[in-house]
């Protein structure tokens, strides 16, 4: 029988995002929290999840965080996404050796950059 190998990595940034979503689900429907997790490159993506505009039917993922994992420096590092559609680092501490220390740092958005 096969095990389910579980990624830390994972379940920590699941528990995050959990912890980010409305309560509500009448909210949720209007603006919840998502992300992408490849395990193999590990890079995260967070994103808001909102209808589109023109098609409420339809919704949309708007990215606002990525965290990337650089194996050879053993560390963490932060990206916003920028209006004008690319990603720079987070200043003015864009690196930790902890994942937990980089999801405090987004939370905390001292800058507006995650949650305006």
């Amino acid at each position: 029988m096969k095990k389910d190998i579980i990624d830390i990595n994972e379940s920590t940034i699941k528990k995050f995002v959990e912890a980010l979503r409305p309560i509500d689900e009448e909210i949720r429907k209007q603006v919840d929290i998502g992300y992408s997790y490849h395990s193999k490159v590990k890079v995260v993506e967070l994103y808001q999840i909102r209808p589109k505009w023109d098609n409420p039917k339809e919704n949309q993922k708007l990215p606002f965080a990525k965290i990337r994992y650089y194996k050879n420096q053993n560390f963490w590092k932060i990206f916003w996404f920028r209006a004008s559609g690319s990603w720079d680092p987070y200043e003015p501490k864009p690196t930790a050796t902890n994942l937990e220390e980089i999801l405090a740092t987004i939370k905390e958005d001292k800058h507006g950059c995650f949650f305006g």
